[in-house]
């Protein structure tokens, strides 16, 4: 076979490849000696052309002194070429769509031999090859929303809460929505295993160290500062600590001052404060708001039921393990969808460790939709403009009161810049198959709405 750019002839290495788990193949290279004897007599040629030595011209210095001086240099770029045009060709003659590093068998024993051929191995995941479904016609229901006064009255009750003054409370015990400072010690089997001294949390269902406590109001009611109360809850199955996932541990809080928060009056100072002449102008502004995130709430959950279409009707094989960079990646893809939602940093983190620590399923699940969505945005030729990326950027810049450029090197340098151009790819992607979706408009329960917007405020 001939290099069509040179006409030289392409030298063809003798490769075996074999399946030894899902997605992964184990694939041996033959580098004969032949092929060392002649990389090697063409770079000490070349060497020799070249080699400035004291009493010789370029060109004319004998071949055992280049050797000599040359020598031990020559082989090692002999050894990283031949590695690299036999791995590449390997890779490339034998169709492996390599995803992540290739993983080598005893690197330390991949040497230029004095004599005789070389011989290495490797293994590489593959992209995993699926059949992909019908995208026309896939099943949709679009929730009817609309934004109702009451909608716009829980905005203005949240605004009032966020622009609220805190104040100490003496002449009672614990309530329900209290904001609380309080030591905690978490306990298993009478041992103490972790603690947090002045820990601030507001009085309601949530979490203290991680762990989920449903009725807080009501284990907590009436205790004063200086009390303490024990509470008895099972630590959740994907909790940071392994030794007390599932397992009945014990909380201990003791009280050390109470505050509650006294709602800001919506007066000519706080409507200043907002931005806005009268309380008519920022519930207009309220609803404008609202009608957007309603939208995009929507669209999202049309988009949610085209991933669960797929990922039910799609079958593949993954790779045999997760390397450490396709984990990494899943916790950037997630760090940029959290990013342009508007998440706050602290929960960010929290939402992180909580990836960090989840099973295994879910990071393959991940990956399984990262698969599908980039071969569906491949085949609908869908990419991503560079002004899309930066109207994301500045969203999330305006949000965290940063500007664009500054956040945007900041993005790049970690690799949250690259997840968010996929999820904006993969998100160009599924709406292409929505315009081709048979959707029905169903309607939404509006209590069920308004739990999961005093889920999100709290």
């Amino acid at each position: 076979m001939a290099d069509t750019a040179t006409g030289v002839a392409e030298f063809e290495y003798q490769v075996k490849v074999e399946d030894i788990a899902p997605a992964t193949k184990k694939v041996t290279v033959e580098i004969p000696e032949k092929r060392i004897a002649e990389k090697l007599e063409e770079n000490f040629n070349e060497v020799r052309s070249k080699a400035a030595l004291p009493g010789f011209r370029p060109g004319r210095a004998p071949q055992k002194l280049v050797e000599k001086r040359f020598g031990t240099d020559i082989r090692n770029d002999v050894q990283r070429q031949l590695l690299a045009e036999s791995y590449q060709q390997a890779i490339e003659k034998n169709n492996l769509d390599v995803v992540g590093e290739p993983e080598f068998d005893n690197p330390e024993s991949i040497k230029l031999p004095e004599s005789g051929g070389l011989t290495y191995s490797f293994q590489v995941e593959i992209r995993p090859s699926f059949e992909m479904p019908d995208l026309n016609g896939i099943p949709v229901k679009r929730p009817k929303v609309e934004v109702t006064e009451s909608h716009i009255e829980q905005a203005m009750q949240n605004l009032r809460e966020q622009q609220g003054t805190l104040v100490p409370v003496e002449d009672r015990g614990v309530e329900a929505r209290d904001y609380v400072t309080a030591d905690v010690s978490i306990k298993l089997d009478g041992n103490e295993i972790g603690s947090q001294k002045d820990a601030t949390f507001i009085v309601r269902a949530g979490q203290i160290g991680g762990i989920f406590v449903e009725d807080l109001e009501k284990q907590l009611a009436g205790a004063k500062a200086g009390e303490s109360k024990s509470i008895t809850v099972r630590a959740p199955e994907d909790h940071a600590r392994e030794d007390i996932r599932g397992k009945e541990v014990q909380i201990d809080i003791t009280v050390k001052s109470i505050k509650k928060l006294e709602l800001a009056e919506i007066n000519e100072e706080f409507l200043e404060s907002l931005g806005f002449s009268d309380e008519q102008e920022l519930r207009e502004a309220l609803k404008e708001q609202m009608d957007i995130r309603v939208k995009n709430d929507v669209q999202q959950a049309m988009r949610d039921q085209v991933v669960k279409y797929l990922m039910d009707n799609i079958t593949m094989e993954l790779p045999a393990k997760l390397s450490e960079r396709q984990t990494q990646r899943i916790i950037q893809r997630r760090t940029s969808d959290l990013l342009m939602r508007g998440m706050p940093a602290e929960e960010i983190q929290a939402n992180i460790e909580k990836i960090k620590a989840g099973a295994d399923a879910q990071a393959a699940n991940e990956l399984k939709s990262f698969f599908i969505l980039e071969k569906i945005a491949e085949q609908l030729d869908i990419d991503v403009s560079e002004g899309e990326l930066n109207q994301q950027v500045a969203m999330a810049a305006m949000q965290f009161g940063e500007r664009p450029e500054k956040l945007k090197q900041q993005l790049a340098k970690d690799g949250t810049l690259q997840n968010m151009y996929l999820r904006l790819r993969e998100n160009k992607a599924i709406d292409k198959i929505l315009e081709n979706a048979k959707i029905e408009e169903v309607a939404v329960d509006e209590k069920s709405e308004e739990n999961k917007s005093d889920e999100k405020k709290d």
